[in-house]
């Protein structure tokens, strides 16, 4: 069975293609046939004027027909296709998406915070971990960061935060936000367990391969923070060219780890596993068990 997903974040749209096998005995396999990344950049229009511009509404429309005719040549049976913090903002963001629907014939859901913080933890990474430890999902994306507590195998607590790294690179958060997220954290991620973190998205995914910390082994905080220091103080070119990154990963990755880092500071966490998960996996395993229901 082939299964795709389609994620529209605020810095760039993804389309994620799976082939699901289902052994006799054992759990289903997932494996990844493609992972195609655009940077569409919707967060910076979005959250400057309040809607997107023509260029990009084109790259919305061109983008999804590209997707759809991957899938089709991938003889995709069953797509999801969500957007989430940057078009939930837009004026026209309804506009854009029967446009879409009429070019290319893929529906977009746009999803809330709460949804999206739900994807994430669709993965179920924590399930394999150390029971004896109690667990921080942080995904941090161009418009927003969600968080999820997950403690005695269960979700604890979940909240969506216009904190985004898009927001940040255009000073679009204001102290009085960075003082909720630090309340909220306070208030919400305690345990009697040690508190350990599972990050998500392509910035610390990229921070974890710099990092050369093992698969499976968790990367520890002063990574993140030696990184955020060394970077700090260059520019988005010297960065590009220091750590061998393309342009739309150079300029995110410095608020990228200022909000990672603000995070597990103040839940004092000191390691973060990364376990390469997406809101796109997410959306691929919500679609199969759906199918499974039926």
């Amino acid at each position: 069975m082939r299964i795709a997903a389609i994620d529209i974040g605020s810095n760039a749209a993804r389309l994620l293609i799976n082939e699901v096998t289902e052994p006799k005995k054992g759990k289903p396999q997932f494996t990844k046939l493609n992972l195609l990344r655009i940077p569409l950049r919707l967060g910076m229009d979005v959250f400057t004027n309040g809607e997107i511009g023509p260029e990009r509404e084109q790259m919305v429309i061109d983008s999804m027909s590209v997707f759809g005719n991957l899938m089709k040549i991938y003889k995709v049976q069953h797509f999801r296709a969500c957007a989430t913090s940057a078009m939930r903002d837009a004026k026209n963001g309804k506009e854009i998406i029967k446009q879409v629907k009429k070019s290319s014939g893929i529906d977009i859901e746009i999803i809330t915070g709460d949804q999206e913080a739900a994807l994430v933890f669709e993965n179920h990474v924590a399930d394999a971990l150390d029971k004896n430890s109690a667990y921080l999902y942080i995904d941090v994306g161009g418009g927003s960061t969600e968080l999820m507590f997950y403690e005695n195998g269960k979700m604890a607590y979940e909240k969506s935060i216009n904190i985004g790294t898009i927001r940040l690179l255009n000073g679009l958060v204001v102290d009085d936000l960075w003082k909720e997220m630090k309340e909220e954290i306070r208030k919400n991620i305690n345990s009697k367990k040690p508190i350990v973190a599972i990050g998500s998205g392509g910035n610390i995914n990229k921070i974890f391969s710099m990092s050369k910390t093992k698969d499976g082994k968790p990367m520890s905080s002063a990574y993140l923070k030696k990184y955020y220091k060394e970077m700090c103080g260059l520019t988005v070119t010297e960065r590009m060219s220091k750590f061998n990154l393309r342009e739309d990963r150079a300029d995110v990755l410095v608020p990228a780890l200022q909000i990672f880092n603000n995070v597990m500071s103040w839940s004092d966490i000191d390691k973060i596993y990364v376990p390469k998960i997406s809101v796109a996996d997410g959306l691929i395993h919500s679609i199969y068990e759906g199918l499974q229901k039926k």
